[in-house]
């Protein structure tokens, strides 16, 4: 048997060294992914996003605020309007993301304790963009007024500790657990890149299944195991999981050795979930093809799991705020089990029993091809392929 395992492997070896889709699919792009959305996002946030001005009252206090804005790390002030009209204009236009109009008269208003009102206009378009300026110009907003409140009540004799007791009675101390950054690279690639990888592997499970049928070469292959399938899976895919193991394993270490993402939960736990996500993968796309014996059909069924797994891992958006339904369809998703082992046993260090179901989902998904073996091994013995 394991004569037979070994024969088909290498047999396997040489269909994918003629084949150039499974060296796109293994190889090439899951590298190209990583570095890209790696790369993508680097700084962590988008930094000096362009920002306008619409400055009618043109004074020392007014300029003063515009320096602010554009010291903040997101923002960048790159150009200046002479009316609201103009630069809504340029956000229409995309030239700008969001723009601050200060009317005339608004530094004697605030030094007669009159309350001027300032405006800011941004696009939310971008919901990233729209969220980052919305916070820096309702910062600067607040900044000016306390510096006017500020000079006003030292010309009056009050301490520093009075001034800032009452310009901020409640002092705020936050903490972002985690990720102190707040940096989007470890939000995302985190989640992105191992959903897509699990797409490629989908699909190239199911493709390689696929084209035995496509090329008429199910019964050699078949033949090779003595008819026995699973001796027959195991031969095919044995390479491919050698590949896509290393490649995971080589993305994880780019991202934790590397570029040293967060990860208490230690070595022993990513090189756990790496081998569950990729025998799951693996796993399921055999499920699939078992499914709908099918080269077309299967590869469609894994095409569109791995895109709504995307919207189901809940790293976006939580998945206790979506409808009860999708809720309870997230479980049906390897990547939302892999996510959540993420962010508990890695990202976080807890302890493997607080994420024991996600393991074994993860294992259920790997198990999934005992329940289609027969109708497998039924379809590459008998099935006609119908293009």
């Amino acid at each position: 048997m394991l004569k037979q395992i070994l024969n088909i492997a290498l047999r396997e070896c040489g269909i994918m060294r003629h084949n150039m889709m499974y060296l796109f699919g293994m190889l090439v792009f899951p590298i190209l992914v990583t570095v890209f959305f790696t790369t993508l996002m680097h700084d962590g946030q988008p930094q000096e996003m362009p920002v306008g001005i619409v400055d009618n009252d043109n004074t020392s206090t007014s300029r003063a605020l515009i320096r602010k804005l554009d010291s903040f790390q997101a923002s960048q002030v790159v150009a200046y309007y002479p009316n609201v009209n103009e630069a809504r204009n340029a956000i229409q236009q995309n030239k700008i993301y969001a723009f601050l109009y200060i009317p005339k008269g608004t530094t004697s208003a605030l030094l007669s304790s009159r309350q001027p009102k300032i405006s800011f206009y941004y696009s939310q378009t971008s919901l990233t963009a729209g969220a980052l300026l919305f916070r820096d110009l309702k910062t600067v907003a607040t900044l000016g007024s306390a510096g006017v409140g500020q000079q006003i009540m030292r010309a009056k004799g009050f301490t520093d500790k009075q001034i800032a007791t009452f310009l901020q009675p409640i002092a705020i101390d936050l903490h972002m657990i985690g990720n102190p950054w707040a940096s989007y690279n470890l939000y995302l690639s985190t989640m992105l890149i191992p959903g897509i990888l699990m797409l490629f592997m989908f699909l190239i499970t199911a493709y390689s299944l696929g084209t035995e049928l496509k090329f008429g070469t199910s019964k050699e292959w078949m033949g090779m195991a003595d008819n026995n399938i699973i001796v027959a899976l195991t031969g095919k895919l044995l390479p491919q999981f050698l590949i896509f193991i290393s490649i995971f394993y080589v993305y994880m270490y780019y991202m934790f050795g590397y570029l040293n993402f967060p990860h208490p939960g230690g070595v022993v736990m990513i090189m756990l979930l790496g081998f569950l996500a990729v025998i799951s993968s693996i796993g399921f796309g055999i499920f699939a093809f078992g499914l709908m014996p099918s080269l077309r059909m299967s590869m469609s069924i894994c095409s569109l799991w791995a895109m709504l797994s995307f919207t189901t891992a809940g790293a976006t958006f939580p998945i206790s705020a979506m409808s009860p339904a999708i809720e309870a369809l997230a479980v049906l998703f390897p990547l939302r089990h892999y996510y959540m082992i993420y962010q508990i046993c890695i990202f976080n260090g807890f302890p493997f029993v607080d994420a024991w179901f996600n393991f074994m989902a993860l294992i259920i998904f790997a198990a999934l091809p005992f329940f289609v073996v027969l109708k497998i091994r039924r379809a590459m013995l008998e099935y006609v392929y119908v293009p």
